[in-house]
């Protein structure tokens, strides 16, 4: 088989899957967008969470330009990517009980706030211990997860539920678990994972809709420009400056 033939199966299964979530999330992106709008309108604040590569998507809404500038991230060391050493650290991580706890118990996050909590399979100790104890602090959580982890895996936590059983919206990415695409005869293993292009497409889908429900309010949704075109900069302190309160990854 051709390179560009698996090339051209992986966007398709990556273009399948884009079409799922658009048309079977429609109803949970939209009830995300607006909460997120809510929050902003109240005077809330937005975090966002993910271990591992599920963090990619984190740091995707995080200072980013088109973005919502009040987007914190919520960063648990040793977890945030893959660049601790061992790698395998990390994974290990996200295993520990009270890991979580001492997180939050540490970070800005209060009652009113919103937090995005980003597992592929929602069934480690770390973002089921997070969304629990988010919403015992009276934060809403929106989790982004693959369902299907939930009847296919055991949990991994004392609780023995996953990240989709604490939550206040569950945006389901369908990923199949495991996270590869394609599969070949001359190799063992299936390859090519999507759950990064549908996670983060997912939650863009979240931060525009939030933007249009904040100017159907007449109110200016909090977005940053790039700082590569002309006047950016300046708008991106004008912003920084009026909601700077919100704003964590300045200090």
């Amino acid at each position: 088989m051709s390179d560009s033939k698996l090339a051209g199966q992986f966007f398709d299964a990556a273009i399948g899957l884009l079409q799922r979530v658009r048309d079977e999330d429609a109803g949970e992106i939209a009830a995300a967008g607006t909460l997120i709008a809510d929050t902003v309108a109240d005077g809330g604040r937005l975090f966002a969470f993910g271990a591992g590569h599920s963090s990619l998507a984190a740091q995707d809404i995080v200072y980013r330009a088109g973005g919502l500038a009040l987007m914190n991230l919520l960063a648990v060391p040793g977890v945030v990517g893959v660049d601790v050493m061992p790698a395998t650290l990390g994974s290990a991580l996200e295993r520990v009980d009270g890991l979580a706890s001492a997180v939050l118990d540490s970070s800005p996050v209060r009652s009113g706030d919103v937090l995005v909590i980003i597992s592929l399979s929602g069934r480690n100790a770390l973002p089921v211990e997070m969304a629990m104890n988010a919403r015992a602090l009276g934060v809403k959580v929106i989790g982004v997860t693959s369902v299907a982890y939930a009847s296919e895996t055991r949990s991994r936590h004392v609780s023995g539920t996953y990240l989709k059983d604490h939550c206040d919206i569950v945006l389901d990415s369908r990923i199949a678990v495991g996270d590869a695409e394609l599969t070949l005869d001359a190799i063992e293993a299936p390859f090519a994972p999507a759950s990064t292009v549908v996670t983060t497409a997912l939650l863009q889908a979240v931060m525009a809709t939030a933007a249009g429900a904040l100017a159907d309010r007449g109110i200016e949704p909090p977005l940053l420009r790039s700082g590569n075109v002309d006047g950016g900069h300046e708008w991106n302190s004008r912003v920084m400056t009026e909601y700077g309160d919100r704003i964590f990854y300045r200090h």
